[in-house]
């Protein structure tokens, strides 16, 4: 449609430029000028629909520009026709003729402007392979989201039965742990664990030890325990010197 379109404007452009005294070899130009200008126009505007307004407007004024022209030219070259022709068959008024000339620059324009719109509209997706269908019989979304929405309290009512019903039993204690030395107890185990070096208090040798007794004890605690043995061990060594 866009081309036939072009066409009619096509031959009523050409001779308006050849009765413009334009040299007969470039009077083809003249249409391509005007009715590329729109169809290169309305594709610019589809590109910068999220542009910022100015630079759309400008493009808009281009296009309008265009278009008035064509539809112009084509106006007044029916009409001057009409003007001289000679009435033997039917005969058109001046308004009719206008009007009738001016669908051809119309046709282009809008059939450009619809081409380029089906030609940008993504494609339909395809089901992914591998998803689960959805059961002919399920229930809508909407239908559910509604259902869920219209009874809370009763889920909630359910819900609170089920722990009452079943309550959660706390973990059973684990039959090996051992108990907890206290700090006074790992002072008197650790005064009989062996030395480590230097004549030093050994972290490793008091916790070997405390185990030994089947007592469990925390790395902070057995911090404390360590520095208490060292600073007894110290200030014996003081006391002897």
């Amino acid at each position: 449609m866009a081309l036939a379109a072009f066409a009619l404007s096509y031959d009523a452009l050409r001779q308006m430029a050849t009765a413009s005294h334009i040299h007969p070899a470039l009077t083809y130009a003249f249409p391509l000028v005007i009715d590329g200008f729109i169809a290169i126009g309305i594709g610019a505007l589809l590109v910068l629909r999220t542009a910022p307004l100015r630079p759309r407007l400008y493009v808009s004024a281009l296009v309008g520009t265009a278009t008035a022209t064509s539809i112009w030219a084509n106006v007044l070259h029916a009409i001057r026709l009409n003007q001289q022709a000679r009435r033997t068959g039917l005969a058109l008024d001046d308004i009719t003729v206008g009007i009738i000339s001016a669908i051809a620059p119309l046709a282009l324009a809008g059939a450009v402007h619809l081409y380029l719109l089906v030609q940008r509209r993504p494609p339909h997706t395809k089901p992914q392979e591998g998803a689960h269908p959805v059961a002919a019989d399920a229930p809508p979304a909407h239908e559910v989201a509604a259902t869920t929405q219209a009874a809370p309290d009763e889920n909630v009512a359910q819900a609170t039965a089920d722990q009452v019903a079943h309550p959660e039993k706390p973990p059973a204690a684990r039959p090996d742990r051992r108990p907890s030395a206290t700090f006074e107890q790992a002072v008197e185990i650790g005064r009989t664990a062996p030395l480590g070096r230097g004549g030093r208090a050994s972290r490793r040798h008091i916790e070997k030890a405390i185990h030994d007794k089947g007592l469990s004890i925390g790395r902070p605690r057995l911090d404390a325990v360590k520095n208490h043995l060292q600073a007894e061990l110290d200030h014996a060594r003081t006391d002897a010197s």
